[in-house]
């Protein structure tokens, strides 16, 4: 087959299950050209460098050629994922302060009990022996969107309105067949403004009455480049949600569909729970929740492995294949929880390397702890499971497992 349509093989909802052939075929050729403009960059050193690269733009809206996913949300401002320095640094540190350190070192470390606590609560919820559970419906997808609504401060009762919301948006960047993709899109960015006026209002609401939650902080928080107007904290904070949890909800369910597909690895991490941290970072490399960066455009003609990127056009970052390149990785396609030197792609690199790798990395062990702890000899009921169909943000959209007979 053509090397041009590659991109369109990866999107095709037949290889969601295993990609990963398709992903071996571009790194054969390192850069490809696509029918409609757009390139694949699938090396991890010629990825790794492009992250780091101030020639390469994250602001979708300055393409010269249409976006290979199709039409975006181009009427509601991007959150700062998608914009460029010195905005992008500006809006992140403000949101920063918050999160992480230096300001705030202490609060992800603060939310391991309550990670914790939730996770246990989930797992008693799974009821008797010989009962079916479905680790995304009954686990993977509360735990994450609890924790984020509860850092945010979204009062509970409000808190199951955000999955309608979450789905409808991330649906915004899948591709089914037959479907309109501009009623989709204009669903997804009906549900992006709901949000975030929901969570505009919620900030407004604590202004002047500050409370232990982070979008108390970044309303009330004076920071030396000043605060967010409300545009920017409304944006900032649908970005905070939606990618708070999206995308811990297919790490955690990689980690379970690995772990059981690679009995040995699970049996060695229950013997040894010190080793979770590893396990993790592996799958990060092995299964990465986010398959690829879409987004990227080149500022100006960029060459890459001898190809002629052109200015203004889709450069489309395959993390998930650089996580697998030999040439970086030994036994790459080999799933190794004491792997050595494991410095994978999972969280992108450079200045938009993931911002809430912390948060992700924390929920992650705590919840594949907690499985294999609650959980006796399980086998998969579906193997391979139904997937969402987002090439993007890949995972299974169910995961039914059961005991072993």
């Amino acid at each position: 087959m053509s090397t041009e349509t590659l991109f369109h093989r990866i999107a095709d909802y037949a290889s969601r299950p295993d990609p990963y052939p398709l992903y071996a075929e571009l790194r054969e050729h390192g850069v490809v050209r696509q029918d409609d403009g757009s390139y694949l960059v699938g090396t991890y050193d010629e990825i790794a460098a492009l992250l780091h690269d101030p020639r390469i733009s994250s602001d979708r809206r300055l393409r010269t050629v249409p976006d290979p996913l199709g039409p975006g949300q181009d009427d509601v401002p991007p959150a700062f994922i998608g914009l460029d320095d010195p905005e992008h640094d500006r809006l992140r540190r403000l949101t920063m302060r918050p999160f992480g350190p230096p300001h705030s070192p202490g609060r992800i470390d603060a939310l391991r009990d309550e990670i914790s606590r939730i996770a246990g609560e989930l797992a008693d919820g799974f009821g008797g022996d010989g009962k079916r559970i479905d680790i995304v419906d009954d686990f993977a997808y509360p735990l994450p969107v609890t924790v984020i609504c509860r850092l945010l401060g979204v009062p509970t009762e409000d808190e199951p309105r955000f999955r309608a919301w979450s789905d409808t948006i991330v649906a915004g960047f899948d591709s089914t067949p037959g479907e309109d993709p501009e009623q989709r899109v204009r669903s997804a960015t009906e549900a992006r403004r709901a949000m975030a006026l929901y969570l505009g209002e919620l900030a407004e609401s604590r202004r002047g009455h500050p409370s232990d939650d982070m979008l108390s902080a970044l309303v009330n928080d004076e920071a030396p480049e000043g605060r967010m107007n409300r545009i920017e904290l409304m944006t900032t904070s649908v970005l905070l949600l939606i990618a708070g949890h999206e995308t811990t909800v297919n790490l955690i369910t990689n980690g379970v569909l690995t772990l059981l597909r690679h009995p040995d690895a699970l049996a060695r991490l229950r013997d040894d729970p010190a080793l979770m941290p590893q396990a993790v970072e592996e799958l990060l490399r092995y299964e990465p929740p986010v398959q690829m960066l879409p987004q990227r455009t080149p500022l100006a003609d960029v060459e890459v492995s001898g190809v002629t990127v052109p200015q203004g056009a889709p450069l489309i970052l395959v993390l998930a294949a650089g996580n697998r390149d030999p040439l970086r990785f030994a036994e790459p396609d080999r799933f190794d929880i004491t792997r050595p030197d494991n410095q994978h792609l999972g969280f992108g690199s450079g200045v938009h390397s993931c911002f809430g790798a912390p948060l992700a990395r924390i929920e992650t062990q705590i919840a594949l702890t907690t499985l294999l702890h609650r959980l006796g000899d399980l086998r998969l009921v579906e193997d391979p499971p139904p997937y969402r169909t987002n090439p993007v943000l890949r995972g299974p959209r169910h995961l039914v497992v059961e005991p072993r007979a």
